[in-house]
């Protein structure tokens, strides 16, 4: 569908007019948000039980595959039995709050593609159409790689930090009893990171195509990002190399990726200017 708005000729019009369409998209972006947080809302059960607490739960899927994997290689040590902490909420109005704070998160999640796609309807016109063609496609991989991030986040990262977080202290008389808000808030603040992280492809895009980046520079700094990669690794997972390698090889690849983004980028342009100079 935004092909169709790509294509399409910019129009002259006035700073109000620009506002006045601005506004709309806004709306229509913030009702495709309102929109789904209201079904999240709703949906209290599905939401906190099936998605929001399963983490904290030994029968969530990662940690069954996990187990399983282990199991072939002969190993019972990465199955979890239990999840050492419990959650609370010490506030009169602490779980509906977080009701209304998760409906939000969820309806952005959700709205993201929709909403993206409405911004970028906006701004698209005010592209030369030579930059209107780079950027085609431009609402699918973004948004597809947003639900990658959210699904790699939630499915890997959340799952090994909370557990590894459940499990470490530093005196066996500390009982580990945790708020509501703070889970939900590390939850989130995971799946979100990732989310925004597995934009790397594109960001690169577009700095290449501006003359930003180039594939030399980023293979220049490939070991420095690498060394970060691990370093963000081993912050935030156990102290065993399985979870740091399940974290850190999938940033890696995505790095990799960026390069051969940037290198084809690279190429075409090039080819491009070779034809103009030949014509």
């Amino acid at each position: 569908m935004d092909q169709q708005f790509l294509d399409e000729e910019p129009k002259e019009m006035s700073f109000v007019d620009h506002l006045e369409e601005l506004r709309w998209h806004l709306i229509r972006a913030v009702a495709s948000i309102v929109v789904f947080s209201i079904i999240a809302f709703l949906a209290k059960d599905i939401v906190f039980h099936d998605i929001i607490l399963a983490p904290a739960r030994t029968d969530f899927l990662s940690y069954r595959l996990l187990c399983e994997f282990g199991q072939s290689l002969g190993m019972d040590a990465f199955c979890i039995d239990e999840i050492g902490f419990t959650l609370q909420s010490r506030q009169m109005s602490g779980q509906l709050s977080m009701h209304m704070l998760v409906s939000g998160v969820i309806g952005l999640a959700c709205a993201f593609p929709y909403a993206f796609w409405e911004i970028w309807r906006f701004v698209s016109p005010g592209l030369y159409q030579q930059e209107r063609n780079n950027s085609r496609g431009a609402v699918f991989f973004v948004s597809v790689l947003f639900i990658l991030g959210l699904l790699f986040g939630y499915f890997v990262v959340s799952p090994i930090s909370i557990n590894f977080l459940a499990g470490y202290q530093v005196d066996p008389s500390i009982v580990n009893e945790f708020d509501l808000n703070s889970y939900v808030s590390t939850l989130t603040t995971l799946c979100l990171s990732c989310a925004l992280m597995f934009q790397m492809p594109v960001i690169v895009f577009f700095f290449t195509k501006a003359g930003l980046l180039s594939p030399e520079v980023m293979k220049l700094y490939r070991r420095h990002a690498i060394i970060v990669i691990l370093v963000v690794g081993a912050i935030i997972t156990p102290p065993d190399v399985v979870s740091q390698l399940l974290i850190s090889i999938p940033l890696v690849m995505l790095y990799e990726a960026s390069i051969l983004v940037s290198r084809y980028i690279r190429k075409s342009d090039l080819k491009k200017l070779n034809e103009n100079n030949t014509i």
